[in-house]
């Protein structure tokens, strides 16, 4: 039942992530600097009154500055991957903005070589280099590398390596990095108003509700995403992970009607191969392991 509640809980979170190039469109004439400003301060306003609602402000007082100074740096790298993201689905980037979530799995394993000194297995070797041939094809088939997709994949695999250090539940971790990130936004929604630039408050009352719902869409898939990665193992979790960038792909390019010549094709196969191969060797490593413990536990 748990495990049935947690696929769940875990789908709606990715299938809400996936469909956020239909929200953010919806946000114009805002542009992506207010936007990202105000989905700031609105998530500080949602998850404070989730934490207020169920008194829970204990944490503050047990956080370490280590944890301060980890949650920080996760501030300003998911501030430069929403502000990334909004500028490429405002900007008819969707399927490229894509990529950069079907490759942040091949990213992290990156990271955990360079940063965290992890030894890979051939088969992920085999990925990566699969992986860094698309990029390549990619390259040529834009006339530039993908940057879009690189600072996505680049700053969700810095995002996860300072959260999983910072070792704190979501709730409590965002909130953090949005009270680190709210003066900025706030000094930048004055600066907008004062330009005469802002959308708020200008472009209508339909402009004014949507922008609005900035904290409860970041916050509803988080809080999803948790409740499900406490019922499910990580290889289902990490099965799940491709569902947003899937239906991502899939707006662009039946919704918004996106280009995809046949070498932007052949270069997302290539990604598509990579993470195929990365997965394969998870699900394997997966079973080899727990078979290794059946066989330990019946020994003992």
């Amino acid at each position: 039942m748990e495990i049935r509640k947690g696929l769940i809980y875990g789908f709606a979170a990715y299938a809400l992530w996936g469909l956020f190039p239909l929200y953010f469109p919806l946000l114009k004439p805002a542009e992506a600097g207010e936007i990202l400003a105000h989905r700031v301060v609105w998530t500080l306003v949602a998850v404070g009154l989730l934490l207020a609602a169920a008194r829970n402000w204990s944490w503050i007082r047990r956080m370490t500055r280590r944890q301060w100074l980890l949650l920080s740096v996760a501030a300003v790298v998911i501030a430069v991957n929403w502000v990334t993201y909004i500028i490429a689905v405002n900007s008819g980037h969707t399927i490229e903005a894509s990529l950069g979530y079907f490759i942040n799995p091949l990213v992290t394993v990156l990271i955990g070589v360079l940063l965290l000194g992890e030894r890979l297995r051939a088969w992920q070797w085999t990925a990566l280099g699969v992986g860094a041939v698309a990029v390549a094809v990619l390259t040529s088939d834009y006339g530039r590398p993908p940057w879009i997709a690189l600072v996505l994949a680049l700053s969700f695999g810095t995002y996860g390596l300072m959260k999983k250090r910072a070792a704190m539940p979501s709730a409590e971790s965002l909130t953090v990095e949005a009270a680190v990130l709210a003066l900025p936004a706030l000094g930048l929604m004055a600066w907008t108003q004062a330009q005469g630039t802002a959308a708020f408050g200008h472009a209508g009352t339909g402009n004014v509700l949507l922008i609005l719902t900035l904290g409860i869409v970041t916050a509803v898939p988080l809080m999803l995403f948790n409740a499900s990665a406490q019922r499910l193992p990580l290889t289902s979790l990490g099965l799940l992970q491709y569902v947003a960038p899937v239906l991502q792909f899939l707006v662009g390019l039946l919704i918004q009607h996106e280009a995809m010549p046949p070498s932007r094709w052949i270069g997302f196969t290539l990604v598509w191969v990579a993470l195929s191969i990365l997965t394969w060797d998870a699900l394997r490593t997966a079973r080899q392991t727990r078979a290794g413990e059946t066989v330990a536990a019946a020994a003992a």
